[in-house]
């Protein structure tokens, strides 16, 4: 009997003994455990609050990203209108240029056809008719040379109309005031030395036309250069 009990001594010590072992581990991984588990939970809550503060960053950057392409379509949408209306302003400038040079070439040709009929005429003693005496007779000398087929009746009525215009000026600036010296010499002077002043001031307009449509073209050209430049680097 005491053989047993002593047996069944040793038996339960061994098993306190590993009972109290196996705690031991136990207890050790839990602590363990337990101190990696906070730290995972700080390294997770750090990785959060950088997550939150990308977030909120992203937000801003869009937002701002969003105020940007408003902005950025609005200046497309105004470069593309001040481009469209600048095309239809040179598209208008160009016909009246077109107009006014075929004109002022007009006017010149029948004043050149003129002049050198008329100065043929006064080489063969024809000169009673060059003279003027009163504003009209340049407009009858047109019509007589006409008649006699010195010039086409497309070229009188062209230089009847441009005389009258330069009478009319003429007139306007007798009235207000004391009038120029090539408009006292159009009315003393003879039909070539009128027709060849009228001549000298179509060819300074045309001129001066030319000079401005070549100026309007090119500021055209770089206003074009410049919002078409800015309507690409926008879209980029």
């Amino acid at each position: 009997v005491m053989g047993l009990l002593a047996d069944l001594h040793g038996k339960v010590v061994r098993e306190g003994e590993e009972a109290k072992k196996s705690f031991k581990e136990f207890s050790e991984w839990c602590e363990e455990r337990s101190q990696n588990l906070g730290f995972e939970i700080k390294t997770s809550k750090a990785e959060m609050e950088e997550l939150n503060a990308a977030i909120e960053q992203s937000t801003s950057t869009s937002v701002a990203l969003s105020a940007k392409i408003d902005e950025t379509a609005l200046k497309l949408a105004g470069n593309e209108a001040d481009l469209t209306r600048a095309s239809e302003i040179r598209k208008a400038e160009e016909k009246d240029f077109s107009a006014a040079e075929s004109e002022l070439v007009e006017v010149i040709d029948a004043l050149e056809r003129a002049i050198n009929v008329l100065i043929r005429k006064a080489r063969n003693g024809g000169s009673a008719m060059l003279q003027i005496q009163r504003p009209g007779d340049i407009v009858r000398a047109l019509r007589a040379m006409v008649e006699a087929s010195m010039i086409g009746s497309q070229d009188a009525k062209t230089l009847t109309a441009l005389v009258q215009s330069t009478q009319q000026e003429s007139d306007t600036d007798t009235v207000l005031g004391a009038p120029e010296a090539d408009a006292y010499e159009n009315h003393s002077g003879g039909i070539i030395d009128t027709l060849q002043n009228i001549l000298e001031k179509a060819k300074s307009q045309l001129d001066s036309a030319r000079t401005k449509e070549t100026s309007a073209r090119h500021n055209f050209e770089m206003l074009k250069q410049s919002l078409e430049d800015e309507i690409k680097y926008g879209m980029q």
